[in-house]
């Protein structure tokens, strides 16, 4: 079985070498099937543990039911427009959060990197509130702003605006010296060094706050919807297990699984595409 350091350390050429000689990329996607084949398998031994323990007596199945009992209540979670009334909600709610976050922090992060005084000045009160938990703030947004949607979309507005934030500080302020003496070299007035070249060369880091923010956004409202909701995935959860309805709980659960990894998929590929010269 190959390991890791077999993995690291096997002699290959690069890109450049590749595309020099001509050599199309067999092994790289022969690589590529294998990793999902493997993930693959993965997930079909979990579910057939899932489905199989509770059978079995392993585990109670009252309380962790088999996966076909599963499916089938989400099945009919999709057929009665249930699932999609709430997972409609939670995905207004999160969009909205995550879109505010987006348009903020990433101006605000990229005008703090670029003067040094202001980056000095800031960090400390920043570094204080990104280490404040965002559901340790939800008893003050309910306060302030209600229990309706405004307190939702504002904790997720926290929870994804720091992450974002100090990503795109880092990048901003990491870039290559030697990319910004060839620009002044060149002529480039402050503001096209930036756009041409200090903004681009942060974007692989800026998109590491993005897809961070984006797994807080979901994690962050189905806790909040659990406290104080009418509907959305945290409270499908919460009422499935006040009533008892296992089977619906564990299906909600399973929804958002689907949904975090589907919102991470997508930021990956729109890193690929923006980050195109890295890949």
């Amino acid at each position: 079985m190959p390991d890791l350091l077999k993995e690291k350390t096997e002699a290959k050429p690069n890109p450049r070498q590749e595309a020099a000689a001509g050599v199309h990329h067999v092994s790289r996607f022969r690589g590529r099937f294998q990793r999902l084949w493997r993930g693959l398998i993965g997930i079909v031994l979990l579910a057939l543990i899932w489905e199989f323990a509770p059978r079995l007596g392993l585990v109670d199945r009252h309380f962790v039911p088999p996966l076909s009992e599963v499916l089938d209540a989400w099945w009919q979670m999709i057929r009665s427009g249930e699932l999609a009334t709430n997972l409609r909600a939670s995905l207004v709610r999160s969009a909205v959060g995550f879109g505010l976050a987006l348009v903020t922090a990433i101006p605000l992060g990229a005008a703090i990197a670029w003067y040094p005084p202001v980056r000095d000045l800031t960090t400390p009160v920043l570094e204080i509130f990104r280490n404040t938990a965002a559901l340790a703030l939800l008893p003050v947004f309910v306060l302030i702003l209600g229990i309706g949607e405004t307190s939702k979309i504002a904790i997720v507005l926290f929870a994804c605006f720091f992450p974002i934030l100090l990503n795109t500080i880092s990048g901003v302020a990491s870039v290559d010296p030697q990319l910004l003496r060839s620009a002044r070299v060149l002529g480039l007035s402050p503001v096209t060094t930036f756009r041409k070249v200090a903004f681009p060369a942060a974007v692989p880091t800026i998109f590491t706050g993005i897809r961070i923010a984006g797994a807080a956004a979901i994690l962050v409202l189905i806790a909040a919807e659990m406290i104080g909701a009418t509907a959305g995935l945290g409270y499908l959860i919460t009422y499935s297990q006040f009533n008892f309805l296992i089977p619906k709980m564990y299906a909600g659960i399973i929804t958002t699984s689907v949904l975090g990894l589907a919102i991470n998929f997508g930021l990956v590929a729109l890193e690929r595409r923006f980050s195109r010269w890295r890949y």
